[in-house]
């Protein structure tokens, strides 16, 4: 099933300039939904840091956040994660699991 956008947001007969708004709409969405993934990568990586080497839950809930938040960047058309794991500090454990290295 293919869906359309409704007849009043196709471009002007005459190849008009002018961003589309559903497009900027979508784009907006995309990058609130990576925001929150993102907040949810660091919350998960401050109970990380507070947890002790070898707790069994250091592993799962992080692995699944940042899996997500790789994810939802790729969705979002970023296919390099270097910079990010960079600056979240995403252990090298984690990463591992992921097949990210």
């Amino acid at each position: 099933m293919t869906l359309r956008p409704p007849a009043r947001y196709d471009p002007p007969a005459g190849g008009g300039f002018g961003p589309n708004p559903l497009e900027i709409e979508i784009a907006a969405e995309k990058a609130a939904a990576l925001g929150r993934s993102g907040e949810r990568v660091e919350r998960t990586l401050a109970r990380l840091r507070a947890l002790e080497q070898g707790a069994p839950e250091r592993g799962a809930s992080l692995r699944e956040a940042v899996y997500a938040y790789f994810i939802q960047r790729e969705l979002c058309g970023m296919r390099r994660h270097h910079d990010v794991i960079r600056e979240y500090g995403i252990p090298n454990e984690v990463l591992v699991r992921l097949g990210a290295r």
